[in-house]
């Protein structure tokens, strides 16, 4: 067995157990290209041909596949729970105060760390519509208007 049979051994065994640990296609392209120069050594081809054939392979495998990869392995971002409580109403339990770093609401039977959307005090008490999430405080609004408080 020639030295560079080992070579692409090597690189065929390592791409495969990196492959073999990561949860997407990231070196499998490279075990297909190390198989190529592997039967290239094999029927005697000079290492500079084994190298090329390499890449080659590589790039061809990785070309051709690569789309249909990323088609198939296409992920939706999900909502985290907190984000159901973005257009709901909440009550302020305590004042909202951006300046003094301070606010508390109630909404859907939680307790949040809130600051006011537009920089205005909000009473206790208040009602408030949450309008976004920034890190663990609700960007919150008044809620003006009639409507029911959704507390579940």
């Amino acid at each position: 067995m020639e030295p560079s049979s080992y070579l692409w051994l090597a690189v065929i065994v390592i791409a495969a157990i990196a492959e073999g640990v990561t949860t997407q296609l990231v070196s499998i392209w490279l075990v297909v290209g190390g198989i190529g120069a592997l039967i290239a050594d094999i029927c005697g081809a000079p290492f500079w041909l084994q190298f090329t054939i390499f890449v080659v392979v590589t790039a061809v495998t990785l070309a051709i596949t690569r789309p249909l990869v990323k088609k198939a392995m296409r992920f939706q971002k999900e909502d985290t729970n907190a984000g159901r409580c973005i257009g709901k109403e909440g009550v302020v339990l305590t004042q909202i105060n951006n300046i003094q770093c301070a606010g508390q609401v109630t909404v859907l039977g939680n307790v949040w760390t809130a600051r006011s959307a537009d920089g205005s005090i909000l009473p206790e008490g208040e009602k408030v519509r949450i309008k976004a999430i920034e890190g663990v405080k609700l960007i919150v609004e008044p809620a003006h208007g009639a409507g029911c408080i959704e507390e579940k």
